[in-house]
């Protein structure tokens, strides 16, 4: 369960998060949509510390830090935090001196010390399952960027995390390579894996979320299933959102 109680995050004088509380399940997927610079991102980071939060309280599973100004948070804590969550990132992040099973296992040797051996089972068995096991001693740089970002969901499975956080997974692919990380992300969560993901993808919230958020200006604006959402919006921001997603798709196509 991830639990975010009056998160505020300001940089500077510009607020850019505005006292969010939301209670997200366990087994589900939500999907953080909204205009760039409405703070889907920055709540998305903001879960793992990777955005320290200006004000609020954050819970992930039995781990929970409350944040103030004058407050410093220590490594410890935020490493006990972290390690409940696992993180996909837009531009895949792959380390290019490692081969995709190198990638996977370097978690599990470098950080949790497992034996070379149990991380390289461990490996074999989420290459396998993003459908990139054929894959396993190739180097980043030789991969497309749909088998570049399988590789990388494996890579965050690895330590079995609570919840996997995706921020923009189709962004940087065109659509065939997307369609390629959705399929894997649609299965992942069919397996009940927790997920969040920030997304301008209506095609990946609407297959793989439960739950739709839509910030914009820093707040929630309007939530519900992805089919209400994106079919019959309530708030006029997200109507006009939903159409300008979907005359661009259009356009595309």
């Amino acid at each position: 369960m991830i639990e975010l109680t009056h998160i505020e995050k300001r940089f500077g004088d510009n607020i850019v998060l505005r006292d969010i509380s939301v209670l997200l399940p366990e087994s589900t997927v939500t999907a953080l949509v909204g205009p760039s610079g409405g703070g889907k991102s920055t709540l998305l980071r903001c879960i793992n510390l990777l955005e320290t939060p200006t004000f609020g309280k954050i819970r992930v599973g039995s781990e929970e830090i409350e944040l103030t100004p004058d407050r410093k948070l220590g490594w410890k804590s935020i490493q006990s935090l972290r390690r409940q969550t696992g993180m996909v990132f837009q531009s895949f992040q792959l380390f290019p001196h490692r081969t995709a099973i190198g990638n996977v296992m370097e978690g599990l040797v470098t950080v949790l010390k497992w034996p070379a051996d149990k991380a390289r089972k461990r490996a074999i068995e989420l290459l396998e399952k993003v459908g990139m096991a054929h894959k396993a001693d190739a180097w980043p740089a030789t991969l497309s960027g749909g088998q570049q970002q399988r590789v990388a969901i494996a890579r965050a499975l690895a330590p079995s995390p609570r919840v996997l956080l995706c921020d923009e997974p189709t962004s940087a692919l065109d659509p065939e390579l997307a369609e390629e990380v959705v399929d894997v992300l649609s299965q992942l969560a069919r397996e009940n894996t927790t997920m969040v993901m920030a997304t301008h993808d209506l095609r990946l919230a609407s297959r793989v979320a439960n739950k739709v958020l839509f910030l914009d200006g820093g707040l929630i604006v309007e939530s519900g299933e992805p089919r209400e959402i994106f079919a019959s919006p309530q708030q006029e921001r997200t109507k006009k959102f939903i159409a300008s997603l979907s005359a661009a798709n259009n356009y595309n196509d």
